[in-house]
């Protein structure tokens, strides 16, 4: 029986609202060597997004390579695949690519191709080997694609989706082609790192890869002759087609649209072929997210006693002091709340990290402003959305399906130049 950990969305040195979250990102790693070490699996698979930034600092890439290290010595013999995600600089990540094979890490960060320019598909399968020193599984090691990583697909409706399909379909075959050689009985493992199409993302702290639906994978994308895809990009668990196909979730809460998730490390128990079973590895939370009030928002007045009966340890480091987000309901700008609120917290062994100030409409409901919570918040908006809302203030009606189309290649090229 074939034992694999999927995970993904580390997003190692990750600044949250100012604050750095190696404390908690490090009591993940801490777990996860752990659980290497009671469970003894034969292969990690690290489906993208491993640091949070293109240019992580050299604090977030000692974790990395001290859990690399460290990941053996739990697990002797541990086959580790990682991919690189949107977040990732591709050509970066796979850089100590020859050193990391010698200890049985294989990364892959862009797509390969051969001598004369064309993709290789033969380069992105990397054989798991059993105990016993057979390959007991192929995984296709697909890094996030960009439109100049796919293949050319003429007179296609959606070159860039329908790239995807054929990219995925090339390396099915391929590595069907080495299984009916070399090892009859393997699983074919796609890794991935996308948005799939009915997945739940998280507003606050998912980069939409394109605009709407757009970008969405359909499970057509994935042969039947894959045992499991494994996927990364969207934060919260989740699993379609049965559950050959699920999203790990990310470790951590990256937003307070999180703070409600339960965070997993996925185990995966292959037979031959077959699929048998996916347990559940729940990460704890080491740092709590807490919102005043649990649900809706309160007045300043209700808001301020809410801070006064905090009881939390005072003499807790601060990177692990919880965070904080205040929903305030006002009907006028309140400037100088923020200031009553900071001298509260001072004393309450927590973070202030966000306000999100909520004020009637016209229609009497609510509107949410943005937080206060520092420049971070900042990649949170979305291109698409501030272009189609000023579209809409401008010719009081919706973008049409031309113009977006522009605009879809003009953010597929600028992901390409990063």
């Amino acid at each position: 029986m074939l034992q694999i950990f999927h995970t993904a969305d580390w997003h190692l040195g990750q600044s949250f609202h100012n604050y750095d979250r190696l404390y908690e990102q490090q009591q993940f790693l801490d777990w996860l060597l752990r659980q290497l070490q009671a469970h003894q699996p034969d292969a990690l698979i690290l489906a993208g997004d491993v640091f949070d930034t293109i240019n992580p600092s050299a604090a977030a890439q000692k974790q990395y390579y001290r859990f690399l290290n460290d990941a053996q010595q739990a697990r002797p013999g541990l086959q580790m695949v990682i991919t690189a995600g949107n977040h990732d600089a591709g050509s970066r990540l796979e850089a100590p690519r020859d050193l990391l094979e010698a200890f049985r890490i294989r990364v892959v960060g862009t797509v390969p191709r051969d001598q004369k320019g064309a993709i290789d598909p033969e380069q992105l399968i990397v054989p798991i080997t059993s105990e016993n020193g057979d390959v007991a599984a192929y995984v296709l090691a697909v890094p996030f694609l960009r439109p100049a990583d796919l293949p050319t697909v003429k007179g296609a409706e959606d070159p860039w989706l329908e790239g995807i399909r054929r990219l995925y379909h090339q390396a099915t075959q391929q590595a069907a082609m080495r299984r009916n050689t070399d090892a009859p009985n393997a699983a074919i493992i796609a890794m991935g790192h996308c948005h799939f199409s009915g997945g739940e993302e998280s507003p606050d702290s998912e980069r939409r890869l394109i605009i709407g639906q757009a970008e969405c994978i359909g499970s057509e994308a994935f042969p039947p002759e894959l045992t499991y895809t494994a996927l990364g990009h969207l934060h919260r668990a989740q699993e379609f087609d049965g559950g050959r196909i699920r999203y790990s979730g990310s470790p951590i809460p990256l937003s307070f649209s999180e703070r409600s998730y339960s965070h997993r490390v996925l185990q995966l128990f292959i037979d031959g072929q077959e699929l048998q079973r996916v347990e559940t590895l729940t990460v704890p939370r080491a740092v709590p997210m807490l919102r005043l009030p649990e649900s809706g928002s309160a007045t300043a007045p209700e808001l301020l006693q809410l801070l006064q009966q905090l009881d939390l340890p005072a003499d807790v480091p601060e990177s692990q002091q919880p965070f904080l987000e205040l929903h305030l309901q006002e009907d006028q700008p309140n400037p100088g709340f923020r200031s009553e609120a900071d001298q509260i917290v001072q004393s309450r062994g927590v973070r202030l990290v966000s306000i999100k100030r909520h004020y009637p409409d016209r229609s009497g409901s609510e509107a949410i402003q943005p937080s206060e919570g520092g420049l971070d918040q900042l990649a949170a908006i979305r291109p698409e959305d501030v272009f189609s809302s000023h579209w809409r203030d401008e010719f009081n009606t919706e973008p049409d399906a031309a113009v977006l189309q522009v605009l879809r290649e003009i953010l597929l090229e600028e992901e390409v130049q990063r």
